[in-house]
């Protein structure tokens, strides 16, 4: 499996950086980490096997965009993503529907494009063009549907794939989760979940 040398989910794409100085390694321990005077959620405080599972999924998807290269339908690009999850021995199931509630009614079902070992979602794109706001938005309401706090984003349309992946997170589930650790006290005076852009890229300044 090729080297994997970083993702776009702590840092812009910026096209007149010529190379990746600076950048976080989310395979390493070295680099620029996230967490380093930002109120968002770096990698190593997830679940170590949720983002393991995460990192062989991008493996996958490497191996898929290293063959097929860019250019081709998304749906190719799917197929091939689900061969190779098969080949790594990765559960998951396509086209997933997930149960949305309002109130104690079911108003409908949001679908992921892949559930991966019933853990976290996959979007699955081939764009050429950056990872915009509205994708991120539409896999964030996913993931609250579903009740995972880890979705990635893989745009095949990228030159390099690197530039596709954009991780989003559940800032409901994790607020959940960090209280089921801290109590209710804690719950209640911490804020750093209300908006996890800062761990994807900005939106603001994409659109």
């Amino acid at each position: 499996m090729p080297h994997y040398s970083d993702s776009r989910d702590d840092r812009r794409h910026d096209n007149r950086r010529p190379d990746n100085r600076g950048r976080h390694d989310p395979r390493r321990g070295g680099g620029r980490r996230h967490d380093e005077g930002s109120h968002g959620t770096p990698l190593s405080e997830l679940d170590p096997n949720l983002t393991e599972l995460s990192r062989r999924v991008i493996g996958c998807a490497i191996e898929v965009h290293k063959a097929l290269g860019p250019g081709f339908a998304r749906d190719l690009y799917a197929n091939a993503l689900n061969h190779a999850l098969k080949t790594e021995g990765i559960e998951f199931s396509v086209d997933h529907g997930f149960e949305v509630r309002f109130g104690d009614h079911v108003v409908g079902q949001a679908r992921a494009d892949v559930y991966v070992g019933k853990r976290f979602l996959v979007k699955i794109m081939a764009d050429q063009r950056d990872v915009r706001a509205h994708e991120r938005t539409e896999l964030r309401a996913q993931l609250r549907a579903a009740d995972v706090e880890l979705g990635l984003i893989i745009n095949f349309g990228e030159r390099r794939l690197k530039d596709g992946l954009v991780r989003v997170l559940n800032p409901d589930k994790l607020a959940a989760m960090r209280a089921e650790q801290e109590g209710d006290e804690a719950y209640e005076d911490d804020d750093e979940y209300e908006d996890d852009d800062e761990y994807e890229d900005d939106d603001e300044e994409s659109e």
